[in-house]
């Protein structure tokens, strides 16, 4: 798959583009990587009170990324900007690049999901389809955007690039879709109805995640309780499983920390609801001291 013309190493110092959705482009304001600055009205949309559950589903799309050439960062980052936001990453699905697989992801996704990202294929080679997949999937037509060509062409002018037919296919954008501007190569991203689609080169993507984020709206935010145990998972497995029987709204999970002359397992616990969170940590917490107690190790401080 293609990559993006003149790729900057760079962040542009701490701070970053974000946008906000106007009719076929998103407005461009400008967000501290540690501290937002908001525009009028930029984070109405970004409200908890409702405190309703968000979702999400990404598609990362690439033979170069099922072939192992490519490794992938982006799941990673996504899941990331998806915790920070309080929206809940269900699922990530990975295709080639197949226009009709791309497809019948992306319809199972944005069917299922409050958002749908994708990553990946929308660079200037032949085998960059994921804006034909996209315009094929909401069945609409992928003429040049002219906008984008103008965001390019400013760009090309200022490097000193050839404009020819293959950059120009970075100008594709399905009917209806609004722009997401990238700060890095001036190639933009696009949203169509709920799905967004990126960049795969990961300095892009993530840029282009900063200019989504105050378009989003949140969701509830998730809360987490890690509970250290002295023993192995072998010993809290059976009584944690009976634990998340109890408590289904409150994901429990185990991880063995293994070292010299030591065994511990971390149980991590995540819930929107801090009440119940609560009550469950409190069990676990429980139970946890008694397999302490039968192993003649002292209970937790």
């Amino acid at each position: 798959m293609g990559i993006y013309d003149e790729v900057s190493r760079e962040r542009h110092g701490e701070a970053a583009f974000f946008v906000r959705a106007l009719p076929g482009l998103l407005d461009v304001c400008w967000w501290g990587r540690h501290s937002m600055r908001s525009c009028p009205g930029i984070f109405a949309d970004m409200s908890t009170s409702d405190q309703s559950i968000v979702t999400a589903g990404l598609l990362v799309i690439g033979d170069e990324i099922l072939s192992g050439r490519t490794k992938d960062v982006n799941i990673g980052a996504v899941a990331d900007f998806c915790t920070d936001l309080g929206i809940d990453l269900h699922e990530v699905r990975v295709v080639a690049d197949v226009t009709d697989d791309i497809v019948d992801a992306l319809n199972a996704l944005r069917q299922r999901y409050t958002y749908v990202f994708t990553t990946g294929g929308i660079g200037p080679t032949h085998d960059d389809i994921t804006a034909d997949a996209v315009a094929k999937a909401f069945g609409v037509a992928l003429p040049i955007n002219q906008r984008a060509r103008e965001m390019l062409e400013t760009r090309w002018r200022q490097t000193g690039t050839e404009v020819n037919e293959a950059r120009l296919r970075m100008a594709r954008i399905p009917e209806g879709a609004d722009l997401i501007v990238n700060s890095v190569s001036a190639a933009p991203g696009f949203r169509i109805g709920n799905v967004h689609v990126m960049a795969g080169v990961p300095v892009i993507m993530r840029a282009m995640l900063e200019a989504l984020a105050p378009t989003l709206k949140g969701g509830r935010k998730v809360l987490s309780v890690t509970i250290p145990a002295s023993v192995g998972e072998g010993t809290v497995g059976g009584p944690l499983a009976a634990l998340q029987e109890e408590f289904p709204d409150v994901k429990m999970g185990s991880y063995p920390q293994m070292g010299a002359g030591y065994v511990r397992t971390e149980l991590v616990l995540r819930s929107s609801d801090e009440t119940r969170l609560n009550q469950a940590a409190a069990k676990v917490r429980d139970m946890v001291n008694a397999a302490h107690a039968a192993a003649g190790l002292p209970p937790l401080e």
